[in-house]
């Protein structure tokens, strides 16, 4: 089928989404078009679809699974606790700090991004009053520490980077720990002092007040910090296994092992059910997200796109390096997130990676850290969900992109420089 067909297509689903259409139809309506434009017939059309959800369905299961962890910690109320001891650990003087070491580990642990930011950001605020902070430099530490966590964890989209790649998932995790260090570093000293100056102001923000005074209020039943650790740990300890001692332990296994020992931990197992219900519905929408996510992959797999970004990328002389991270930067462009992005990009380009003598585990790593770099455009939810819990207007949370693109371009490119080293 014709390229132009499938960029038709994308460009579709990402009017779609903007226009409020939710993203699964949005992606499943402009991989249809797509394929009619570029000349396949309705039946051939309908086909390179369901190959392409078929190619996502194991990530999707795995997916679900980590919905136990993930529920566990929020529920539990081990996130919170985790938050907290940061924060209050790290003091005053380092408290942008530790608000963006915060939403690292979150994410780090298997905690998605945006729920990262929302779990984090009454503490933030409340500490952004105490020192006069304004409240788009206090977002931009969360999202740049949960950018830094997204590319070491278990989430979504690492674990189907991983999966299209045929890599290990505890190697796609370990090989990005150290651009995410340096990612944070990044966040932590580089954002702080390029900012505008009105973005360094406190201002009152009455939506964020209300939010900190119910997280003050309900801190006093949050369990201690040795059980909430429990669960991150023991799912760390399971997926580092295999490229330790070769023993495999599948994310499928080792994520709801994990949040069940987190549960007897804290002695809260009354909770499973809840946690689990809990879980379920926070990785609901992704799995929806990454059946319409599939059907385009396959409009784009079947075109040629790959070799027409390969081709452009040989006639600007880049190393075939550098597929995987702007693929995975221009897909998550196209669809606003993360967990789409790297699922089009490892779908659409893991053969040609693999071809230029990349390994599976490196390909993937960089593809999730390319994917870093646009997932926050304001055609996905990321943008809007952030913005919210902060209290900003449309107009305030836009003008923060430009700094959110900069922690992705520092990720991805030390990913790329480290899978250049080391690799």
């Amino acid at each position: 089928m014709g390229t132009i067909g499938a960029l038709i297509g994308l460009a579709l689903a990402i009017f779609l989404i903007i226009k409020k259409i939710p993203p699964a139809y949005s992606m499943i309506a402009g991989a249809l078009i797509g394929g009619l434009v570029g000349g396949l017939a309705m039946t051939e059309t309908v086909s390179v679809m369901i190959d392409g959800v078929k190619g996502v369905v194991p990530a999707i299961v795995r997916i679900l699974a980590a919905g136990v962890l993930s529920g566990v910690l929020i529920v539990s109320g081990a996130a919170n606790t985790i938050s907290n001891a940061i924060i209050r650990g790290l003091g005053e003087r380092f408290a942008l700090a530790g608000i963006a070491l915060t939403t690292m580990l979150l994410c780090g642990v298997g905690v998605f991004v945006d729920v990262a930011v929302i779990t984090v950001a009454p503490i933030a605020l409340a500490v952004g009053r105490r020192l006069n902070v304004g409240i788009p430099l206090l977002l931009l530490m969360m999202i740049g520490g949960g950018k830094c966590g997204n590319i070491i964890s278990p989430n979504p989209n690492t674990i189907i980077a991983a999966e299209n790649f045929g890599a290990d998932l505890s190697l796609t995790m370990l090989y990005n720990v150290v651009p995410a260090i340096i990612g944070l570093l990044f966040v932590v000293v580089v954002i702080p002092r390029i900012v505008p100056t009105k973005f360094r102001k406190a201002e009152a923000e009455p939506a964020a007040s209300e939010t900190a005074t119910e997280a003050d209020n309900a801190e006093a039943n949050l369990p201690p910090l040795w059980s909430s650790l429990a669960a991150p740990i023991v799912t760390i300890l399971l997926l580092a296994l295999r490229p330790v001692f070769d023993i495999q332990i599948d994310p499928l296994i080792a994520l709801p092992v994990g949040g069940l020992v987190g549960l007897l931990a804290m002695g809260k197992l009354n909770i499973t059910l809840r946690s689990v219900e809990q879980g379920l519905k926070s990785m609901t929408g992704v799995a929806v997200l990454l059946v319409g996510t599939g059907t385009i992959a396959g409009i784009i797999n079947h075109c040629g796109l790959d070799t027409l970004i390969i081709a452009g990328l040989d006639k600007m002389d880049f190393s075939p390096i550098f597929i995987a991270p702007i693929a995975g930067m221009l897909m998550s462009a196209a669809t606003a997130s993360t967990t789409a992005g790297a699922t089009v990009a490892s779908a659409s380009f893991c053969d040609e990676v693999i071809a230029a003598g990349v390994s599976p585990a490196w390909g993937a790593a960089m593809t999730n850290a390319g994917a870093t770099i646009l997932d926050h455009l304001p055609h996905g939810s990321f943008f809007h969900a952030t913005g919210g819990v902060c209290g900003l207007s449309f107009r305030r949370r836009l003008a923060l992109i430009p700094f959110e693109s900069l922690v992705g371009l520092v990720l991805a490119a030390m990913s790329t420089l480290a899978c250049y080293f080391f690799a």
